[in-house]
């Protein structure tokens, strides 16, 4: 869902066929990074953690070598872009599923924002503190659900405690950093108790993607989605 989201977003602000480049902060095995290498971009992914790297560098060995000259992959966390890159060094900067283990996030968001180029295109994934009930709740856990509306903590599936972020706070935020909300996402309105590893049918799969694409963009159910998606332009 995340990819489609981007790649309409990246469509309705960029001329087609245009080689963007884009900033991967905290890529992780570098799905979203070669997935828009093969569409065409130049594309720096940025990555701390030396496992993910690793499996990174695997997975762009075998890509064929037109792409592989597109990618670049370095070692680094988030919190230091100023480091690697000039102001303005891209036009689309991607932070999917990271803030949520950054105790302080708007010094990182302001320096994701200085990377982009006028017009540049920020896209965060971010877990959902308005919505941190629904998961227990509709598991049947409810002393959880309770708990969950008064704490922005929650435990991910790996089993750590990290922390979620709250619409209005980061529209707050985007705005105070020159890179204000243009549209948002749900991601996950009705699937957030699915295991990763559910198999279904083609024609089934088609159908929870059909809703969860409807849901995402539509009010309320967008509101109490597990994840939101959040894309700010710089302006």
């Amino acid at each position: 869902m995340v990819a489609r989201q981007l790649d309409e977003q990246i469509a309705g602000r960029f001329p087609v066929g245009r080689r963007l480049r884009v900033l991967d902060v905290g890529m992780g095995q570098g799905t979203q990074a070669l997935r828009l290498a093969r569409a065409g971009h130049s594309v720096t992914g940025l990555e701390s953690d030396a496992e993910m790297l690793a499996s990174a560098r695997a997975a762009l060995a075998s890509e064929p070598e037109g792409i592989r000259e597109r990618v670049r992959l370095i070692e680094g966390d988030g919190r230091d872009t100023g480091v690697h890159f000039l102001p303005g060094s891209f036009d689309v900067v991607l932070c999917h599923g990271v803030l949520m283990y950054v105790e302080e996030p708007d010094p990182v968001l302001a320096g994701l924002a200085r990377m982009l180029a006028p017009g540049g295109l920020l896209s965060l994934l971010v877990r959902n503190a308005d919505a941190l009930a629904m998961r227990p709740g509709l598991a049947g856990d409810f002393g959880a659900a309770l708990a969950a509306f008064d704490t922005a903590a929650y435990t991910n599936r790996l089993g750590l405690t990290v922390r979620a972020d709250r619409l209005d706070a980061l529209r707050a935020t985007l705005a105070g950093i020159a890179a204000p909300l243009h549209a948002w996402y749900g991601v996950r309105v009705f699937t957030d108790n699915v295991g990763n590893d559910v198999e279904l049918p083609a024609e089934e799969l088609e159908r929870v993607l059909a809703l969860e694409n409807r849901a995402g963009r539509t009010d309320p159910y967008r509101g109490v989605a597990a994840l939101l998606h959040l894309c700010g332009v710089r302006g």
